[in-house]
C-alpha cells in the first residue's frame, strides 16, 4: 500500500509505504531514490496499521524500487504498478506528482 500526500507550499511529497508483515521481520525499501541501498530506509513494524512503514519525501517523477523482506528482494504486493528491470526480473514502479 502507498499513500501519497502533498506537503504544503513544497513540491516535494510524502510517500507512505506499507508492507503487510508479521513482526519479528526485517523489511526495508530500497529504489533509484536511494541508490537501490536498503539500508537507507529501513521499514519499521506498526502495531496501529499491522505493518510495516516508511516514509519518504519524494519530488514529482517516476521510481522505481523492491521492498528487501528478511534479505529476499520482492515486489511490492500492494502495488499493481512494474516494470522490467535489467536483471530480467520486475520493479514496481510509483508515479509522484
Amino acid at each position: 500500500m502507498i499513500e501519497l500526500k502533498k506537503i504544503e507550499g513544497r513540491e516535494a511529497v510524502q510517500v507512505c509505504f506499507c508492507h503487510p508483515a508479521s513482526p519479528g521481520h526485517t523489511v526495508n525499501l530500497a529504489g533509484v531514490f536511494n541508490d537501490w541501498d536498503p539500508a537507507k530506509a529501513p521499514m519499521s513494524y506498526s502495531k496501529k496499521e499491522k505493518c510495516y512503514c516508511c516514509t519518504l519525501e519524494l519530488m514529482p517523477g517516476e521510481y522505481e524500487y523492491k521492498l528487501v523482506v528478511d534479505g529476499e528482494w520482492v515486489l511490492d504486493d500492494g502495488n499493481p504498478n512494474f516494470v522490467s528491470n535489467d536483471f530480467g526480473t520486475l520493479n514496481s514502479i510509483i508515479s509522484v506528482k
